[in-house]
């Protein structure tokens, strides 16, 4: 799922990991006889936390030296088919690392005190991208949970509550045009906004994404008009909810971008936004006092269907080809230490995936505890889409103006064609 991250160019992030790697190889140098493991991770933004708590590892004991790659997650990928992977890494879990699960090339952490400390109910979202029969072979690390974010202080002055259904959040629109506000600040010019927003919440908030993606690859090569689930079918219905949304958005919403409906909320330019949690530390860069908060999208009128859309968006795993599996399992089990695990979370904004994690604080996110809690979730569509299949370009188009029908036939054939490659 997009994030932050995509802002960052692969040659910053290259020549940052150059920088890192290079300066703690030089500490390791003249550690001397410390084993030396090498640490992947695929999150640019957490780069300066991660940095600190590997030099607080590195200074806590005598037997390890952690060292930072962040090189990304391409480059991750040639060191797996080059046999030399890094030891251990916390990478955004989606497609492409799955490639690997589903190849056994990733060992057994089901011993382990980090995967026996984290909640069961997630497993099934874990699965979703992939197993290796037998092996718990990654465990999450960090839950976002990504939902309307609001500015509170605009719904106050306009005596809104919170929707809970959508019949409210249609009169919540109407309300807030009819005062001469936004409703949504909506950003089409990126195609991924589209995606992980506007798609995600409408086709999470009405269909088992889990059992859909199931039963879809049951179908395979079959998916299509005549198939007992396809997106022309499934989908029709949140696609046309999205489209009735996206009639209340800012009139310039085709041209602008994610910066720019960052810097708009900051300003009070919409009551509405549908990003992830990730904005949020962006949009406090120009506003760090604007009251914000969060609440799942309603896309049907039975609230007890709202749900927070998610991802795991830190998943640790240890490759079998490490070298060095004792040490990097010493960190592994130093990274889900509950107070490191929480601290880093309280850093992102993100959950804890933990049995006994203590419930958020920042109110900004603090609206979708209780489903994150309850597991009244669900994850976005296009995390599930294989990334041969344009699904960003797609769900762009479809809001821009083409044919929903005509767009989601595509998506099935693409998908249909892709899964007879891989018979």
């Amino acid at each position: 799922m997009p994030n932050p991250s995509r802002i960052f160019t692969r040659r910053a992030a290259a020549a940052l990991a150059v920088v890192l790697i290079g300066s703690t190889l030089g500490a390791c140098a003249s550690s001397g006889g410390r084993e030396t493991i090498r640490f992947a991770l695929a999150k640019p933004e957490a780069i300066p936390y991660m940095r600190d708590l590997v030099q607080e590892y590195n200074s806590s004991q005598d037997d390890v030296t952690v060292v930072l790659d962040t090189s990304g997650i391409d480059a991750v990928s040639a060191g797996f088919v080059r046999g030399d992977p890094p030891d251990i890494a916390l990478n955004n879990y989606n497609q492409e690392t799955a490639r690997f699960i589903q190849r056994c090339a990733m060992s057994d952490l089901s011993d382990t005190e980090a995967a026996q400390s984290v909640r069961e109910d997630l497993t099934p979202f874990m699965d979703q991208f992939g197993v290796c029969e037998g092996r718990t072979s990654a465990i999450p690390y960090s839950i976002m949970g990504a939902a309307v974010i609001y500015n509170k202080e605009i719904f106050e002055q306009n005596d809104l509550e919170v929707p809970t259904t959508w019949d409210e959040l249609i009169e919540v629109c109407e309300t807030l045009e009819a005062a001469g506000i936004t409703p949504f600040y909506a950003t089409f010019a990126d195609n991924w906004t589209v995606g992980q927003g506007w798609y995600d919440y409408t086709v999470g908030g009405m269909l088992d994404t889990v059992t859909f993606f199931d039963e879809l690859a049951a179908e395979g090569p079959n998916v299509g008009p005549d198939s007992a689930v396809s997106f022309q079918k499934d989908q029709a219905e949140p696609v046309d909810r999205m489209l009735e949304l996206s009639q209340y958005v800012n009139d310039d919403a085709a041209s602008r971008t994610y910066g720019d409906g960052n810097t708009a909320m900051a300003n009070g330019e919409g009551a509405m936004y549908l990003q992830g949690p990730w904005a949020l530390g962006e949009i406090a860069k120009a506003a760090p006092d604007l009251d914000l908060g969060m609440f799942p999208l309603p896309v049907t009128d039975d609230p007890g269907d709202l749900k927070a859309r998610i991802n795991m968006d830190l998943a640790a795993w240890i490759p079998v080809a490490s070298k060095h599996q004792e040490a990097a399992r010493a960190f592994l089990a130093y990274l889900y230490q509950p107070e490191v695990i929480q601290a880093y979370n309280e850093s992102q904004l993100g959950f804890v995936p933990t049995k006994n994690a203590p419930p958020v604080e920042d109110e900004r996110i603090i609206g979708l505890q209780e489903y994150i809690d309850a597991g009244d979730v669900y994850q976005g569509s296009t995390q599930l889409v294989p990334r041969a299949i344009p699904i960003m370009n797609y769900t762009q188009a479809i809001i821009l103006g083409s044919d929903p029908q005509r767009i989601l036939s595509n998506i099935d054939a693409d998908y249909a064609r892709l899964a007879f490659r891989q018979q």
